[in-house]
C-alpha cells in the first residue's frame, strides 16, 4: 500500500505543468492523463486533478502558479462553519480562521484557498510552510481516501496574495471545466475497480453478463468526457454552456462509477473486498470520493439551469 509520504513523491507535479489547459484544443488528452493516473491510484489522481486545477486557475487568473517540485492544493470549501477571514494586510491579507477539507494536508507546499473578505469570498494564494499554518490533527476518520490527507488546516494571520479579483474564481467557465476534471479521475477510480472483473476469464454466464454491464457503462462515461473535451475547445468561454455540461457530465460518470461499484461487487462477492487489500482500498477511496458531487443537489441545478434557457 502506498504511505503518505510515497504518495507525494509519485505526483507527477512537473510533468502536469506542461498539460494542455482546458480549452487549448487538447482537453481530452488533458483528462485521458487524469484518468490513467487515477486508475493506477485513487489517492495519487485526486490529488494531481488539484495540483492541473491551480496551473488552469492561476494561468487563467493571470496570477503566478505552481512552480517545479511545489504540490498545490486547491481548498475552495466554503461550509458555513468554521470561517476562514481573510484581514487586509497592504495589497495582500492574512488568513484567521479554519478551513475544513483540505486535500493534501500536510502535503502540499502551497494552496489556493477561498476565505471571507471584507468584499464577500476571494481566492488566495498561500504558502504552507508558514509557521501559522497547522494541520488540525483528527479531523478525518474515514477509510476511504485516508491517504489524500484531507484534513481542518488552522491559520493563524498567515500572508496571502489574492488571485484574481472577487467573484473571478467562480464566474469563469474553467470552474466548470474543472468539476469535469474530478470527474475523469472518477471514471479512472472506476476502471481500477472494474479492472478486477474486467481481467477475470471466469465462464459463469451471471459474471460475464455484469462484466458487460460494466463494459457498457464505462464506454458511456468515456464517451461523454470525450464529447465535452470537444464541446470545450470548440467555445472554452461560455459559462452558462460550461455549467450545464459539468452537471450533465458530473451526473453520467458518477452514475457510472456507482453503477461499477454495484456490478463488480455483485460478480465477485466478499473475496476480493476482504482478501485483496488494493482493490478493498480502491472500492473505499471511490466510494468516499464520488460523495464529493452533491447529487440530488446538483441534478436539481441542471434542471433549473435547462429551465432557465
Amino acid at each position: 500500500m502506498t504511505t503518505e509520504c510515497s504518495v507525494h513523491e509519485i505526483i507527477p507535479v512537473n510533468a502536469v505543468r506542461t498539460w494542455p489547459l482546458p480549452g487549448s484544443g487538447e482537453t481530452d488528452g488533458r483528462w485521458q492523463a487524469l484518468i490513467d493516473i487515477s486508475r493506477r491510484d485513487v489517492v495519487v489522481g485526486r490529488l494531481t486533478e488539484a495540483h492541473a486545477d491551480a496551473c488552469a486557475i492561476t494561468h487563467e487568473l493571470d496570477s503566478p502558479g505552481p512552480q517545479p517540485q511545489q504540490l498545490w492544493g486547491v481548498w475552495a470549501a466554503q461550509p458555513p462553519r468554521p470561517v476562514l477571514r481573510a484581514n487586509p494586510h497592504g495589497d495582500n491579507a492574512l488568513l484567521s480562521g479554519e478551513k475544513m477539507w483540505c486535500s493534501g494536508a500536510g502535503l502540499c507546499t502551497h494552496a489556493l484557498v477561498t476565505a471571507e473578505a471584507p468584499e464577500g469570498v476571494r481566492l488566495y494564494a498561500v504558502e504552507l510552510s508558514h509557521p501559522g499554518v497547522r494541520v488540525v490533527p483528527d479531523t478525518w476518520h474515514g477509510f476511504g481516501m485516508a491517504r489524500s490527507s484531507t484534513l481542518t488546516v488552522s491559520f493563524d494571520r498567515v500572508p496571502a496574495e489574492p488571485v484574481g479579483a472577487p467573484g473571478d474564481y467562480l464566474a469563469r467557465a474553467g470552474f466548470w471545466h474543472g468539476a469535469i476534471g474530478v470527474a475523469a479521475c472518477w471514471l479512472g477510480a472506476a476502471v481500477g475497480v472494474a479492472d478486477r472483473l474486467l481481467n477475470d476469464s471466469g465462464s459463469d454466464p451471471l459474471r460475464r453478463a455484469h462484466r458487460g454491464a460494466v463494459d457498457a457503462t464505462l464506454y458511456a462515461a468515456r464517451s461523454t468526457l470525450h464529447s465535452a473535451a470537444m464541446e470545450i475547445d470548440a467555445d472554452p468561454e461560455n459559462q452558462q454552456a460550461a455549467r450545464i455540461r459539468a452537471r450533465r457530465v458530473r451526473a453520467v460518470v458518477e452514475h457510472s462509477a456507482s453503477s461499477t461499484l454495484e456490478h463488480v461487487g455483485r460478480a465477485l462477492g466478499a473475496g476480493p473486498l476482504s482478501l485483496d487489500g488494493e482493490h478493498a482500498r480502491r472500492v473505499a477511496d471511490l466510494t468516499v470520493y464520488l460523495r464529493q458531487s452533491h447529487a440530488e443537489y446538483d441534478l436539481a441545478d441542471l434542471g433549473e439551469l435547462l429551465e432557465q434557457r
